[in-house]
C-alpha cells in the first residue's frame, strides 16, 4: 500500500515538472497549455510579454480560470425540506402568515396619525367624490343598473385595504373591465331573449319584484329561470356581471397559489397601450349613441364599432336635440376643466370636482326642466339606497362564462401589479406581486356575492391619490364612506340624471388613452417594431373584439420576439489597432480584418427555431458551403482524372486534393459566442456538423468566448468529445486567443506539409 502510495506521488511529480517544462519551452513564441477536468478549466500563458505572429504588441492572458464546483442537494431532500417547513405549525410563523395575508395588520399600528391623516382625508374625499358619478356611468358600459357599480366600488376600496400592499393604487371600477363585462352581459341578455333597448328603466316596484321574486304589479313582464328563480332583465345582467366576477377572481388567485404571475411579463408596454388605445376607441363607440340620445340596441359579436357607426348614421335623423344640447355643453365643461387643471395643476392643491360639478347641474337641469317626460329623454331611473342581501353567484351560469373571464383577470392582474409596482418605485416601498394578485382576486371573489362586477386598479384615480398627498390605504377606506353615504342617503336623487351626462364623463376620461395616436411618428421612430404591434393590437381590439385584440396582440409581440431571434444581426468581426479587440467591420472604421481567419459572430440564442438562419448567415459571411465546396472539389478532381487518363497520365490524387485547398482564402471559421446566450440540443448538433463538414474541405472551426451555460451545454453534449479532450483546441475563452491558434496551427500545418 505504501509503495503504491509511492508511486502515485512520484507520477503526480512528473506530471508536474513536464507541464512546466511545456510552459518554459516556449520562450520564443506564444504557448497557450491547458488542463481540463470535469471541475477544472485552467488557461496558463507567459508571464512575459508575449509577441503576437501579426503584430509586434504584446499579448497578455489571464493566467488562471477556474470553474467553481456548485454540489447540488438531491430534489427529493429539497422536496422534503420544503414540505416540512410549510406543513409545520407554530405560533409565530401563523402571526407571519396572518400579517402576510392581511398587510393592514402589519402597518395599522405604525400609522403615524399626525403626519399621515390630513393626506389620506384629503385624497380619500377628493377619490370619492369622483368616484360616485363615474361609478354610475360605467354602469352604462357594464350594461347592468347604476347601483350595482356603487356596490361595486364600495367592497373593493374595503377589501384592498385590508388586503393590498400598495400605498397609492384606488381600486374600483374600470372602464375597459366595465366594457369587458358589458360584452358578455349583453350577449347573455341577447340569448337569454330580453328586451335589447337598454332605455327601458325600470321602476321602483320592478326593481323590488326583481329582487325579491315576487310580482307585486299586473304588468307581465319576461323572466328567465336562473337558479329556482325568476330573474327579470336587471337583475339577470348582474347575475351574470358577477359570476364572471368571481370566476375572474378563482383564476386570480389559483395564478397566485402556483406562482403564475409571469403571465404577465408576456404583455408587453407597446401591445398594452394599443390593447388600452383600441378599447377606448370601442369604449367612446359604444357610448356615442347616448350623446346623441338614440335608440340603438347594442351589437353582438365582431366589429362592434364597425355596426356601431354604421347603424349611428344610419338613424342620426332621430337625434334628440336635448340629449345632444346637453351633451355639447357637458363635454364643453369637462373638457375646460380638465385642461385648467392640467395647466395649473402645481397651483391647485386639490383637483377639480368637475364631474360632480356637471352630475349636480344636469341632475337639477333635469329634474326641474322635466326632460324625460317633455323631451323624452334618456335617464339613470330610480337608484334605491341601501343594501341588497347577499346572494351566492350563479354557478349554472359559469360555464357559459368561464372562458370570458379569463382575459380579464389577466388584465385586471397586469394593470393592478404594473400600477403598484410603479408608484412603490416612485416613493421608496415595496410590494409584494403575489399579494397583490390575491388581493385583486378576492376583490373579484366576495364582493361576487353582494352584486358585484369585476374590478381592477385604475390609473386616473390613483394618480389622483398621488397628487393629493395620499400616503396609505386609509385613503381607500376613506372613499369607501363617501360611496356609504350615497348609498345610505344620497342615491334616489340621481334618478333624473340623464344617460347623455354619463356618457359625457366616459368619452372624457378617455381623452388620455386617446392622445396615443400622437405618439405614432415618435413610436416608429424609436423602435418600428413596437409601433408595429401596437398598431395590431389597437386595431384588432377596435374593429373586431376586446377578447380578440388581447390574444392577438400577445400573440403578435411573441411572434415579433420570435422573427428577431430566428433573424438576427451578424457580422465579421476585425482587428483594433494594435489591440486585442475585435468588432464588426461594417460598424466601425480602420478595423482589419486577420489574415485567412474569418471571425463570424451571431448576435442570439441559437435553437432550433434559427438553425437554418444561422447556416445561410455563416456561409454567406465566409463564401464557402462546405458541401457545395465539396462537390465541386470532387467534380474537379474526376474531370482531372477523366482528363490525365484520356492524355494518358499517370494520376496522383495527392495532387488534386492540393489544388483544391489553395483555392479558399482562409483556413479557419472562429465563432465569437459572446452573443449566444443559451444553445439547444439542434444547436449543438449544427456546431458538431459544422465542424465536420468544414473539416473535410481543410477548413477548422473554433469557438470562442462562450458563457458557462453554453459551456456546460456543449460538454453534456460531447461536442468536445469523450471526456472533452478536444476542448483545449475548440474552445478558446478570447477571440485573439482563437486567431492565435489558428495561425499557430497553419503555420505548423504547412511546416509538416514542407516536409512532407
Amino acid at each position: 500500500m505504501r509503495r503504491h502510495h509511492t508511486w502515485r506521488h512520484g507520477w503526480c511529480r512528473l506530471q508536474d515538472t513536464l507541464k512546466l517544462l511545456l510552459i518554459w519551452s516556449a520562450a520564443d513564441s506564444f504557448w497557450i497549455f491547458s488542463f481540463h477536468s470535469q471541475r477544472r478549466l485552467f488557461f496558463f500563458n507567459k508571464t512575459m510579454e508575449d509577441v503576437s505572429p501579426d503584430t509586434e504588441t504584446p499579448v497578455v492572458g489571464p493566467s488562471l480560470l477556474e470553474r467553481r464546483v456548485r454540489q447540488r442537494n438531491p430534489k427529493v431532500s429539497v422536496l422534503k425540506s420544503k414540505l416540512k417547513k410549510g406543513l409545520t405549525c407554530s405560533g409565530p410563523k401563523v402571526r407571519s402568515t396572518l400579517k402576510g395575508f392581511f398587510p393592514v395588520v402589519h402597518w395599522l399600528p405604525k400609522y403615524k396619525l399626525k403626519e399621515y391623516i390630513w393626506g389620506d382625508v384629503m385624497s380619500g374625499l377628493i377619490v370619492g367624490i369622483i368616484l360616485v358619478p363615474q361609478a354610475i356611468a360605467y354602469c352604462l358600459l357594464a350594461g347592468v343598473p347604476p347601483i350595482y357599480g356603487l356596490y361595486t366600488s364600495f367592497y373593493a376600496n374595503i377589501i384592498y385595504f385590508l388586503m393590498g400592499t400598495s400605498r397609492h393604487v384606488s381600486v374600483g371600477i374600470f372602464s375597459l373591465m366595465s366594457l369587458m363585462v358589458g360584452q358578455v352581459v349583453v350577449r347573455e341578455v341577447f340569448l337569454a331573449g330580453f328586451d335589447m333597448n337598454e332605455d327601458s328603466t325600470p321602476s321602483p316596484h320592478q326593481h323590488l319584484n326583481d329582487t325579491v321574486g315576487a310580482n307585486l304589479t299586473n304588468e307581465p313582464e319576461f323572466t328567465v329561470e336562473l337558479m329556482g328563480r325568476h330573474l327579470g332583465k336587471d337583475s339577470f345582467t348582474i347575475s351574470v356581471a358577477a359570476a364572471v366576477a368571481f370566476l375572474a377572481g378563482v383564476y386570480q388567485i389559483s395564478m397566485a397559489v402556483f406562482r403564475l404571475g409571469f403571465i404577465s411579463v408576456y404583455l408587453s408596454a407597446p401591445m398594452l397601450d394599443g390593447f388600452a388605445t383600441g378599447a377606448s376607441f370601442t369604449i367612446l363607440t359604444v357610448q356615442a349613441k347616448f350623446l346623441l340620445g338614440l335608440k340603438i340596441p347594442r351589437h353582438q359579436g365582431y366589429g362592434t364599432v364597425v355596426v356601431t357607426w354604421i347603424n349611428i348614421f344610419a338613424n342620426i335623423h332621430k337625434t334628440n336635440l336635448c340629449d345632444l344640447i346637453t351633451s355639447a355643453t357637458c363635454i364643453i365643461i369637462l373638457v375646460v376643466g380638465k385642461e385648467i387643471q392640467e395647466r395649473y395643476k402645481d397651483r391647485l392643491k386639490i383637483p377639480l370636482p368637475t364631474e360632480l360639478v356637471v352630475v349636480a347641474g344636469a341632475t337639477l337641469a333635469s329634474h326641474f326642466g322635466e326632460f324625460n317626460t317633455r323631451y323624452h329623454s334618456s335617464v339613470s331611473g330610480h337608484i334605491p339606497t341601501g343594501f341588497i342581501p347577499p346572494q351566492v353567484p350563479a354557478f349554472s351560469m359559469m360555464s357559459r362564462v368561464a372562458l370570458d373571464a379569463i382575459p380579464m383577470a389577466v388584465i385586471s392582474f397586469a394593470f393592478t401589479v404594473s400600477l403598484s409596482e410603479m408608484f412603490a418605485k416612485k416613493h421608496g416601498y415595496i410590494v409584494r406581486p403575489n399579494q397583490e394578485m390575491v388581493a385583486i382576486g378576492l376583490c373579484n371573489i366576495v364582493p361576487s356575492f353582494f352584486h358585484c362586477f369585476t374590478t381592477s386598479a385604475a390609473l386616473a384615480k390613483t394618480m389622483v391619490k398621488d397628487s393629493t398627498g395620499c400616503q396609505t390605504q386609509v385613503s381607500s377606506l376613506i372613499s369607501a364612506l363617501v360611496v356609504l353615504l350615497v348609498l345610505l342617503f344620497f342615491a334616489p336623487y340621481f334618478q333624473a340624471l340623464q344617460k347623455c351626462v354619463l356618457a359625457c364623463i366616459i368619452i372624457v376620461s378617455l381623452r388620455g388613452a386617446l392622445r396615443k395616436f400622437r405618439e405614432v411618428p415618435a413610436k416608429w421612430r424609436a423602435s418600428r417594431t413596437d409601433a408595429i404591434v401596437w398598431l395590431v393590437a389597437m386595431s384588432t381590439t377596435a374593429l373586431i373584439s376586446v377578447e380578440l385584440g388581447l390574444l392577438v396582440g400577445m400573440v403578435f409581440s411573441m411572434s415579433c420576439i420570435i422573427y428577431e431571434t430566428q433573424n438576427p444581426k451578424v457580422s465579421l468581426l476585425g482587428r483594433v489597432n494594435d489591440t486585442n479587440l475585435y468588432e464588426d467591420i461594417e460598424e466601425y472604421k480602420n478595423l482589419t480584418a486577420p489574415g485567412r481567419v474569418k471571425i463570424f459572430r451571431f448576435q442570439a440564442p441559437f435553437y432550433y427555431a434559427n438553425k437554418n438562419a444561422f447556416l445561410r448567415s455563416l456561409y454567406k459571411a465566409v463564401g464557402v458551403e462546405p458541401f457545395l465546396e465539396l462537390t465541386k472539389r470532387k467534380k474537379a478532381e474526376k474531370k482531372d482524372k477523366m482528363q490525365a487518363k484520356t492524355n494518358g497520365e499517370k494520376t496522383n490524387f495527392d495532387v488534386f486534393v492540393g489544388v483544391g485547398k489553395k483555392e479558399l482564402e482562409f483556413h479557419t471559421i472562429v465563432l465569437d459566442c459572446s452573443a449566444i446566450a443559451f444553445i439547444d440540443s439542434t444547436g449543438m448538433a449544427t456546431f458538431t456538423a459544422l465542424v465536420k463538414e468544414y473539416k473535410e474541405i481543410s477548413v477548422s472551426v473554433l469557438l470562442a468566448c462562450c458563457n458557462t451555460s453554453v459551456i456546460d451545454a456543449l460538454q453534456k453534449g460531447e461536442f468536445f468529445g469523450r471526456n472533452n479532450k478536444d476542448t483545449s483546441s475548440l474552445l478558446f475563452y478570447t477571440v485573439h486567443a482563437a486567431v492565435l491558434h489558428a495561425n499557430r496551427a497553419a503555420e505548423e500545418s504547412k511546416v509538416k506539409d514542407s516536409v512532407m
